[in-house]
């Protein structure tokens, strides 16, 4: 079954990154300590906490989330309502946010080529 994409569910993968999320000091200076405008650095971020939650989903919904950001990437979306009221430990402000959804896009493709091998 393939899902339509829809935005609202990348709130669900950010949620790492939320204030809201307040469980683990470390991982929340950690967070604080990458520039998210630089794309060396929010690989480093996604590599170490998205990868984890993102390969822990089923094939269909990692899938969703790469069809939904490649789906909106492809329009003129800014993906300002993904952000919108969603308080991070960003330190900076993301001043790019359809660069961001670009980058997170290349590493959720990586990640799914890897959890595709480990599955099989």
């Amino acid at each position: 079954m393939k899902y339509k994409p829809k935005l609202s569910i990348l709130r669900s993968l950010l949620f790492t990154y939320s204030i809201e999320n307040f469980d683990d000091p470390e991982r929340e200076i950690f967070i604080a300590s990458k520039n998210v405008n630089n794309d060396k650095e929010l690989v480093e971020l996604f590599n170490k906490l998205t990868k984890p939650e993102f390969t822990s989903y089923g094939h269909e919904e990692r899938q969703w989330h790469i069809d939904t950001i490649s789906h909106f990437l492809e329009t003129d979306e800014d993906f300002e309502s993904v952000f919108y009221l969603f308080d991070t430990y960003f330190d900076d402000e993301i001043i790019d946010k359809r660069r961001f959804m670009k980058v997170l896009l290349d590493c959720l493709k990586l990640y799914e080529i890897d959890a595709s091998k480990a599955q099989k």
